[in-house]
């Protein structure tokens, strides 16, 4: 079945700081002995993707063009965020992290997996077709469709991996900020079926109300006067001592930093100029806010800062302990892994004026879906 071809979505930001986003049409290459063809039919918009998607573009500046088959949107980068993206000027970048699919073509080693449901984290997932290691797909149990599937990588294992790594730390309790997303409640879930007590940061009393409903015990809404005298008080009683940052800019990092260590120099028997012995730390995963990050106050002397990235970590602890984790996502991909979407649009559709104003507020409890077989044609 080689030949196989559709439409995939690109992003470009140029040397001049001009972002174009276009749907061009490209053929699948015939699949290799240990390769599959699949057919992509959904693939969710984390905020990872919108990071490639749109870059830093001013949306204000965005405009919408093509046809109804065919659009087209252009828009423009600030000059003095070109530099954050320098790698990627003038370069047609494929878009979307992950998906779920048929697969409609299989190389002589996997032909087995021709018909399967899999779910993928290969990238370029906002097109019908994408060519595959069969290694790189996580096979579905018969019966599951692919919008069940279609989150099954990033969100989940990274809560995974955040749990994984405050066992390998030595850490006994967590900390999460944006704490109300899809993927904060999956941590919940996880938290709560394994016993690892979790303090949640959340920006509002709704997204607070969001997780007391699943059985969050310690939520705390982070513009409260009393906020950092709250967190304190939830450290001390949870032991707490890693925290996973998705906001990235501003003072959290730091805020965070200093009521850890003001939660662990209350168990001092005596003062000590260095602080508390016990090893604090914050890993940035997220960039909801693209500013500098500011880190002050009181951290005692044992506390790091750092970035943490899933694809990394799934990488550090080795084919097996990555096999570990997913075993445990498809066993519960309908229940602690579940994802739910406020509504699924085609590639065309993906860069409307109204899906992208709606997709791109990251609002808590919208969670987009594309299904690039969805109102495209395809040619064999």
């Amino acid at each position: 079945m080689a030949g196989m071809s559709g439409l995939a979505l690109r992003s470009r930001i140029t040397a001049g700081g001009k972002l174009e986003l276009w749907l061009e049409e490209e053929t699948a290459p015939e699949p290799a002995a240990d390769e599959v063809v699949l057919r992509v039919e959904a693939a969710p918009i984390n905020p990872s993707d919108l990071g490639l998607l749109l870059g830093p573009v001013d949306a204000s500046t965005l405009q919408f063009g093509g046809t109804a088959e065919r659009p087209t949107v252009t828009g423009t980068v600030p000059p003095a965020r070109l530099a954050s993206v320098a790698g990627r000027l003038d370069a047609a970048m494929p878009v979307g992290n992950e998906g779920a699919g048929t697969i409609v073509a299989a190389g002589a080693e996997v032909r087995t997996l021709e018909g399967r449901v899999v779910a993928a984290l290969g990238g370029g997932m906002y097109a019908q077709y994408r060519v595959l290691k069969a290694a790189e797909c996580l096979v579905l149990p018969e019966g599951t469709p692919a919008r069940t599937g279609a989150s099954a990588f990033v969100n989940p294992l990274t809560a995974l991996g955040m749990v994984e790594t405050m066992r390998r730390e030595g850490h006994t309790a967590l900390v999460h900020t944006a704490a109300a997303s899809n993927l904060g409640q999956m941590l919940n879930r996880i938290c709560l079926a394994d016993g690892i007590p979790l303090v949640n940061v959340v920006r509002n009393a709704q997204q607070a109300d969001v997780l007391r409903k699943i059985g969050a015990k310690y939520v705390l809404d982070s513009t409260s006067p009393n906020f950092v005298a709250e967190l304190t008080e939830a450290l001390a009683k949870t032991g707490a001592t890693l925290a996973f940052d998705a906001i990235g800019g501003g003072t959290m990092a730091g805020t965070i930093l200093a009521a850890m260590e003001a939660a662990q120099s209350r168990k001092l028997a005596s003062y000590s100029r260095y602080g508390s012995s016990v090893q604090k730390q914050v890993y940035i995963y997220g960039s909801l806010d693209p500013g500098p990050k500011v880190i002050a106050g009181n951290f005692g002397m044992a506390w790091g800062l750092g970035g943490w990235l899933v694809t990394s970590f799934l990488r550090n602890i080795g084919r097996e302990g990555a096999a570990r984790l997913r075993a445990r996502v498809v066993a519960e991909l309908a229940t602690t892994f579940a994802s739910h979407y406020t509504a699924e649009i085609s590639l065309a559709e993906a860069l409307s004026r109204d899906a992208i104003a709606a997709y791109s507020r990251r609002a808590t409890g919208e969670k987009y879906l594309i299904n690039p077989s969805k109102g495209v044609s395809a040619t064999l």
